[in-house]
């Protein structure tokens, strides 16, 4: 990594990435690739031996949610009923706590199973407004290992047009580190 890439995050003594979310906020595609190259290995490393589901989320969200300047809300919605998402581990504001299929990004990306980009959340159909910062979205359907639907990958920004292909394709293979993992017990003495 070099010098000039540094200017734009900081390592924190684990090795976090910490993006400055002080200056610009948008990133070209070349730097977001090289960006996630990094945070994909280090999340790679991160889940290596783990099977929890739930830890497996929540060490996703913090590293990408640091990560990327652009990044405004990051967070799972974990499919709880037939046609209905709970909030899960995110970083960011308060987020809507129950989302039916029917309603919202999250709602069309569950009830298609494919990636929904929305350049301006503001004409989306149904949109939801949990934080209305948030300008634009991206949500990643997460499935098992049975190819059942078991949660979404929310990422909002505050800025128009802020995902892109780039984007999907590393959240994509992002989410797919999950598939395997179970959701262990609460174990109560």
């Amino acid at each position: 990594m070099g010098a000039a890439a540094l200017t734009h995050f900081f390592l924190m003594p684990e090795d976090t990435l910490v993006a400055d979310k002080t200056g610009e906020l948008r990133m070209d595609a070349a730097a977001k690739v090289e960006r996630y190259g990094i945070v994909t290995e280090q999340i790679r490393a991160t889940l290596h031996g783990e099977r929890d589901l739930l830890a497996g989320m929540v060490s996703i969200v913090c590293l990408l949610h640091n990560a990327f300047p652009y990044y405004f809300w990051t967070g799972f919605y974990r499919r709880v009923a037939e046609r209905m998402l709970l909030v899960g581990p995110y970083q960011g504001t308060m987020g809507c706590l129950w989302i039916p299929f029917e309603r919202g990004v999250c709602g069309a990306a569950a009830r298609e199973g494919k990636t929904i980009i929305v350049e301006d959340v503001h004409t989306f159909p149904g949109h939801i407004a949990c934080d209305s910062a948030s300008a634009s979205e991206i949500v990643v359907p997460v499935f098992d290992d049975e190819d059942r639907l078991i949660a979404v990958l929310d990422v909002d920004s505050t800025i128009p047009a802020a995902f892109d292909e780039v984007d999907r394709e590393h959240l994509e293979a992002i989410v797919a580190l999950l598939r395997g993992k179970e959701a262990l017990p609460v174990v109560t003495a």
